[in-house]
């Protein structure tokens, strides 16, 4: 059963940087350089000038396309799409509007939302506005970089359901290798509209990321829930949390669609597409639910090692050399913590299946303790060290000997009479702090079940 109401309803336009190192019709390179420095008599739209297309970037396109299961178009049909603003040299974008790339795929969410996609095509992207305090600047470098923009139907009714949408997108994008989250530009056009303003469509604009998302559409709504709505479009102001009124929503017949005369329609065979379909790997909730069947691994866990790429294919090789279930936990519980804290990259790091594996299994064969186990996983973060060879010298092998354990109990218990009277009360956190000791007295390498076991023995 779905948690929400159809009161809200919402609908996605995404366009994403392909990761391409050329245009989508022009020669020019894509990684950032001086401002109008990567522009070209193409990208600006000079007479004459003639477009290619980019064939990487309709190969990337197809398998964005593919992977939200749509079904691909038998030709590739551009359009000019007409308007006029200082970004645009030419005063039309090229874009896909009569037949897109692809059509009729879909995404289902947690609770089971299919959100259909109704459209993936590709466009070039304007020039970049900047504004400064005493001027307006147009840099004309980003004119014809590829995107695919994703459009989905009015199918979302929560920024929740908006914000989970864009995170599995994101998710599949990386698995594809057709985007790069270091340079490459996500943003979003939210359509929102409610039920007590009789849906009346608000378009907010240029969101970036999936945190935002959710912070625009829940601030648009509580404004239309409070505000008289009408049909617009608002842009979306991350630093004030606010979103502003920009211009009267056009409608598709204002831009003036044509065919672009300048480029042929393609036919597309079906070869090409089973060469595209057959290089597509793999994707994350593939690969969770694999784990889950094949390894036993906890859904959630499996579910958020498998959201990164690269943490995934570690977390494999790691698995083969280890006991999945048990390593999944670390990675869930150490690894990926220490990534979250360091604010590192997993290639920013020294952890390798190698060290990995030699410290989880260090742990599990009581070779050192859980917390040694964790104070190497943060070590490893930054220095290439032998987890066993470090656990000898350091002297932090596991103690299990229950006479020298219990002589450490029996000191214990007489430097902290309090703890022992409150545990005796029936307080259990002061068998917890009693334990905490010992592992503080053995810096980490005491057994803590054997501790504990022979604190109830002694406490009796």
């Amino acid at each position: 059963m779905n948690n929400f109401t159809t009161d809200v309803v919402i609908g996605l336009e995404i366009h994403v940087q392909l990761n391409t190192t050329t245009g989508l019709f022009c020669g020019c390179p894509i990684k950032p350089a001086e401002p109008n420095t990567a522009t070209c008599p193409i990208c600006l739209g000079h007479p004459g000038a003639k477009p290619l297309v980019n064939e990487k970037a309709l190969e990337y396109g197809a398998k964005v396309a593919l992977a939200l299961g749509c079904k691909i178009a038998p030709t590739i049909t551009f359009s000019r799409k007409t308007y006029f603003y200082p970004d645009l040299a030419k005063n039309f974008q090229i874009t896909q509007f009569e037949l897109p790339l692809g059509n009729n795929g879909h995404l289902v969410l947690d609770d089971g939302t299919i959100v259909r996609i109704e459209r993936a095509h590709l466009e070039e992207d304007p020039g970049s506005i900047i504004r400064e305090t005493e001027s307006v600047l147009v840099d004309y470098n980003r004119s014809g970089v590829p995107l695919c923009e994703i459009v989905t139907g009015p199918d979302m009714h929560s920024p929740e359901q908006a914000r989970e949408f864009m995170k599995k997108l994101l998710n599949i994008l990386g698995y594809l290798g057709v985007y790069d989250p270091n340079t490459g530009i996500v943003k979003a056009d939210a359509n929102v509209s409610i039920k007590e303003k009789n849906y009346t469509r608000v378009e907010v604009k240029n969101i970036t990321g999936f945190k935002e998302i959710e912070r625009a559409l829940q601030y648009e709504i509580q404004r239309q829930k409070s505000q008289d709505v009408k049909l617009e479009t608002r842009g979306w102001d991350s630093e004030k949390g606010i979103t502003h009124f920009m211009r009267n929503k056009e409608t598709e017949a204002d831009y003036g669609y044509i065919v672009e005369p300048d480029l042929p329609i393609f036919e597309i065979s079906q070869d090409w597409i089973r060469s595209i379909q057959a290089s597509i790997p793999e994707l994350g909730e593939q690969r969770a639910a694999r784990w889950v069947k094949d390894w036993k691994i906890d859904e959630t866990d499996a579910k958020i090692i498998a959201n990164n790429l690269d943490v995934a294919d570690l977390f494999e090789k790691v698995a083969k050399k280890s006991k999945p279930i048990i390593v999944s936990r670390w990675f869930r519980r150490d690894i990926l913590r220490q990534l979250n804290e360091s604010k590192l990259e997993l290639n920013d790091t020294k952890f390798n299946e190698n060290n990995l594996a030699e410290t989880i299994n260090l742990v599990d064969t009581g070779g050192a303790t859980q917390q040694v186990g964790s104070n190497i996983i943060q070590l490893l973060t930054l220095q290439d060290i032998s987890p066993g060879d470090y656990v000898i010298e350091t002297g932090l092998q596991q103690i299990s000997d229950s006479n020298e354990l219990k002589k450490l109990c029996v000191e214990t218990i007489t430097e902290h009479p309090k703890a022992v009277e409150d545990y005796k009360k029936g307080e259990e956190n002061s068998l917890q702090f009693l334990v905490g000791q010992i592992m503080r007295k053995t810096k980490g390498t005491a057994n803590a079940q054997k501790v504990k076991e022979l604190f109830e023995g002694l406490l009796k």
